[in-house]
């Protein structure tokens, strides 16, 4: 079952499945970002607001908006 971002807490840990059908503006920018599918990553910290949310993931800590998160098809690990 494919889940948000959102769904997820920090400290938590999740694989990238897809993406949104909706989230075409940001996917290819995901994609250079090595958001691909198969990437484990976990979460590091959400700001005050819940916006931006910091991820962990293949070495180095990638801060993504809400929006760009959103389109993002993840399942927890």
């Amino acid at each position: 079952m494919a889940l948000s971002l959102k769904n997820l807490g920090v400290g938590d840990s999740g694989k990238i499945v897809g993406f949104e059908q909706s989230g075409k503006v940001y996917r290819k920018r995901l994609l250079a970002m090595g958001l691909t599918p198969g990437t484990e990553f976990s979460v590091t910290r959400f700001a005050p607001m819940g916006d931006p949310v910091e991820i962990k993931l293949r070495g180095f800590s990638l801060t993504l908006r809400k929006d760009e998160a959103a389109i993002l098809l993840i399942e927890k690990i």
